[in-house]
């Protein structure tokens, strides 16, 4: 027996081949050679190599111990006989064969398309792999040597694997969606057959923030609340949340007084908010009655709220009289101040100082250091003692340069001040003397404090020195805006007046279901709120709650910026979650506007003696003040057929008008032509009439002016009785007024409605009264037979205008006797005979009649009428005028005579209505 020596190493191989084999060959040609080596060479058995194993199932291959496939082959002759005896072989020979491959097949990618998500702001590594095989058989044409992106500029590469990479961080803000188109090479060049299709979704980091937000939203007047943000939720990216508090903030600083309100007069708007009588409104509109601020300059754009600027040279004086405030007594100051930065010098709000002589400072409101200072001195009594003269208050509010509400309250010794609604106590009160007994009148002046050049001091009371020139001048101006500045004697404004007055006319509002149990608080100008909760869904169930109000009928249209601030708690009560706040804004549309209309009787005429009478003449018996709106509607395809509008089928709007219901605040009545003059003319206004219905009225040598918010309706009442008397008419022929009438403080303006009356003057002025007074007593019978001349009721205007009653029976009489002497001859005699008896009986019915025979009237409004008529109706006239000769010869004397017996009617009374209605209106005519 032979012992086998022990075998103490492993064969040894390469670890990766690369074979090719030749089509429909058997031999593989392997890279690197398939060499096997055993370090326990050269010992037999051990040292040797004896085979290979192909592990795989279904392998077509086999190893063998061989480098390379090769075979021998031998040459050998065909012997000695036919039967290859004998025969001779050569040497083998070593044949080595290869089968070489061609490239006939390309790339195919496994995978009809690739889809990937990737995370914004990261950079891969790789993103995903795309794999394409190749049919081939060699190891050349079979295998992939490249990838390549086929689309352009695309922050991605690929490499020759196929992975895909990004080469710079992805925003989810700039693209959602990459879509590549790949190819693939084999090492023959081949291109793919189909491009692949690689989708890439970028995925936006997960970032606390509020969803579902618009940022632009639509407030249309009149709608009511409009839900500010009905799908939005907060979004806290699965953060263990403890609380979360929200603030929603309205800007509204922009418009007018830092938000939506009511542009009326300060006056009304005291009277709306339940101010009684004693509101002295210092800063008015400027106007006909009230022109103290005519020249100051305004803020005109922002809708008619009464806004004056003062720059530090600008101050007016209040008209004596206008205040009658007793120190002794309670008063109330307001004002809408908007001042900053704080200056060094005095800045004077209101001031009451000595008008001449010296520069006592009586009582004056004004901003020094950003602080608020009361003055207030009191007059001489029997006790000398130091008492309360200053009140200071340190606000931040009195320089921010934002609109504020201030309202003192003066009750001697203590001042209450609310700044917009809420009080502040006054952090310095110095007191001093009372001031020293004087005759000398004083000076209410705004913007500045009137004082003589000689006083550095505002509580000097040494008179001036000659040396001066006893000049006075204003002092210590203010810089800023004012408004509303109004003082209110006798009784202070509650907690509830004063809330009225500055509460806005806008804001946000919430109603929660009852479910939610989140808190939520308002701040007192509604223009924001806090939401606080625990409860994302109940927290965002309150947010989807919130809504946008605007409760004025004409609210300003524009942009209200929104913004929401929201903080985050954790367990640890620590911020842990940052959320951003969000912006947007609420545009409120632009509202339908109003077009207001004055209508009724411009032109008509009175007797010189209505205008003496102790009642006047009505200058608006007929006036009709309507609002209306237009708007476009979409028209019914319907009705367009019916009316004739299906030519043009593309109309789908119509325009509307609309009468529509609001308040007025103002009617101006204003002379055209000369000032009134005060010593024989006058407008008279019932003054029980106006208080009845909470109006006021003012007036001027201009005019007179009615204010008050309150209903057209009432204002036309009110205008009804509006009287023009004029006791020396002996000179005047025609009288022309202007009525206006306004709504928010001129924000809506009507038309001009101008009226002129003429003066009908008689042959004997001294009756003027009589005849006035029985007037409606002749007129009554006229108006049965008076005739419409194309819209124009012509009474008294001209004497061939219209034929008293008695007159037409005769005419009518003596034109049918006329015809019956020219048809009966025979009857002549005995028909003049009672002709003569009925002139007698006419006589005495024409004592009723008034002479207009001595009429001079420049303007006859039969003209136009005249010329349209008909020759047959001119033939008519001749002779009816013929037969009508003998009126003239009645005399005034025996019409006045008549006029005594009777009894002057009323103006209230049924006559006088029937007088109005015979009233002409020749607005149309042409002369």
């Amino acid at each position: 027996l032979v012992r086998r020596p022990y075998a103490d190493h492993k064969p040894w191989i390469e670890t990766t081949y690369h074979g090719i084999v030749t089509e429909n060959d058997d031999k593989v040609l392997l890279d690197p050679p398939l060499i096997a080596l055993d370090k326990d060479a050269p010992l037999r058995y051990a040292g040797e190599i004896c085979g290979f194993r192909i592990h795989g199932q279904n392998v077509p291959f086999e190893a063998v111990l061989q480098k390379e496939h090769t075979f021998t082959i031998q040459a050998y002759d065909c012997g000695e006989g036919p039967d290859g005896a004998n025969m001779k072989k050569s040497h083998k020979a070593t044949v080595h064969i290869q089968v070489n491959d061609i490239n006939e097949y390309s790339p195919v990618f496994k995978e009809k398309s690739y889809k990937a998500t990737v995370i914004e702001g990261k950079k891969y590594d790789s993103i995903l792999k795309v794999e394409a095989v190749d049919a081939d058989c060699s190891f050349q044409f079979s295998q992939i040597c490249s990838y390549e992106i086929v689309t352009p500029d695309v922050p991605f590469t690929i490499d020759k694997d196929g992975f895909i990479k990004n080469t710079e961080k992805l925003s989810y803000g700039k693209e959602h969606m990459y879509k590549l188109t790949v190819t693939a090479y084999d090492c023959g060049k081949n291109r793919a057959s189909e491009d692949v299709l690689v989708k890439i979704s970028v995925k936006p980091t997960c970032k606390p923030s509020w969803k579902g937000f618009n940022k632009r939203i639509e407030y249309e007047p009149g709608t009511g609340s409009l839900a500010l943000f009905p799908s939005m939720h907060l979004e806290t990216c699965d953060e263990p949340i403890t609380s979360i508090r929200a603030t929603i903030e309205l800007e509204t600083n922009h418009i007018g007084k830092g938000c939506d309100r009511d542009t009326y007069s300060e006056k009304s708007l005291h009277k709306l908010c339940g101010a009684s009588s004693g509101t002295v409104e210092l800063l008015p509109a400027p106007s006909s009655s009230a022109n103290w601020t005519v020249g100051l300059p305004t803020d005109n754009g922002h809708d008619s709220d009464q806004v004056f600027e003062f720059n530090g040279t600008q101050s007016i004086k209040v008209p004596d009289g206008l205040v009658s405030t007793s120190l002794k007594e309670p008063f109330t100051v307001s004002v809408w101040m908007r001042h900053g930065p704080g200056a060094h010098e005095k800045e004077t709000i209101l001031c009451n100082s000595d008008k001449t002589e010296m520069n006592r400072h009586h009582y004056s409101l004004y901003v020094h250091n950003c602080r608020l200072i009361l003055l207030l001195r009191q007059d001489p009594s029997e006790a000398e003692n130091y008492k309360p003269a200053e009140f200071h208050w340190k606000l931040d509010q009195v320089c921010d340069k934002e609109w504020h509400h201030y309202v003192l309250n003066v009750e001697f010794p203590t001042v209450s001040l609310f700044v917009d609604g809420n009080t502040f106590e006054p952090f310095l009160v110095t007191e001093d003397y009372p001031l020293h007994a004087s005759k000398i009148e004083t000076q209410l002046t705004i913007g500045a404090c009137w004082q003589e050049i000689s006083g550095h001091d505002n509580d000097t009371e040494t008179p001036s020195e000659p040396a001066s020139g006893g000049n006075a001048r204003m002092a210590q101006f203010f810089r800023g805006n004012l408004a509303g500045l109004m003082i209110r004697s006798g009784k202070l404004e509650n907690k509830k007046v004063i809330d009225c007055l500055y509460t806005c006319k806008e804001g946000l509002d919430v109603q929660l279901p009852e479910e939610v149990a989140s808190a939520v608080d308002f701040n007192p100008n509604q223009s924001s709120l806090t939401v606080e909760g625990d409860d994302i869904d109940a927290f965002d169930k309150v947010m989807q709650h919130i809504s946008y109000l605007n409760s004025r009928q004409f609210p300003t249209p524009g942009i209200r910026h929104l913004r929401i601030s929201t903080t985050v708690k954790c367990f640890n009560e620590e911020t842990c979650v940052t959320v951003p706040d969000a912006e947007g804004y609420v545009m409120v549309l632009q509202p339908e506007e109003p077009k207001i209309s004055l209508s009724g009787i411009d032109h008509f005429a009175r007797s010189a003696a209505e205008f003496e009478s102790p009642e006047g003449v009505t200058l608006f018996p007929e006036l009709r003040i309507v609002s209306t709106i237009t708007r476009e509607v979409e028209a019914d395809p319907e009705t367009e057929v019916t009316e004739g509008n299906d030519d043009d089928p593309t109309v789908q709007e119509t325009v509307v008008s609309e009468e529509i219901m609001h308040n007025l605040d103002t009617c101006e009545v204003t002379v055209i032509g000369d000032e009134l003059d005060g010593e024989h003319e006058s407008l008279e206004l019932d003054v029980s009439q106006l208080q009845q219905r909470g109006l006021e009225m003012s007036s001027s040598n201009l005019g007179l002016v009615v204010t008050g918010v309150n209903t057209m309706s009432n204002y036309e009442q009110v205008l009804h009785l509006i009287r023009y008397k004029n006791w020396h008419t002996e000179a005047l022929f025609d009288r022309k007024f202007k009525l206006v009438c306004s709504e928010l403080n001129g924000r809506y303006i009507s038309n001009d409605f101008k009226v002129e009356v003429n003066v009908i003057h008689t042959v004997n002025p001294v009756e003027h009264a009589n005849n006035a007074m029985m007037q409606p007593n002749f007129i009554n019978p006229v108006h049965h037979a008076s005739v419409d001349l194309s819209g124009h009721n012509l009474v008294n205007a001209h004497q061939a205008s219209v034929v008293p009653s008695a007159a037409t029976i005769v005419i009518v009489v003596c034109v049918s006797f006329l015809v019956f002497m020219i048809i009966l001859g025979v009857f002549r005699i005995r028909a003049a005979h009672q002709r003569t008896m009925r002139d007698q009986e006419n006589g005495k019915e024409n004592e009723m009649d008034w002479d207009d025979s001595a009429l001079t009237i420049t303007v006859n409004p039969m003209e136009t009428y005249e010329d349209q008529h008909s020759s047959e109706e001119e033939e008519e006239e001749e002779e009816e005028s013929e037969e009508g000769e003998e009126e003239d010869d009645i005399t005034s004397a025996e019409s006045d005579s008549s006029e005594e017996d009777e009894g002057p009617e009323p103006e209230d009374q049924p006559g006088a209505n029937r007088q109005q209605q015979l009233e002409w209106d020749d607005s149309t005519l042409t002369y």
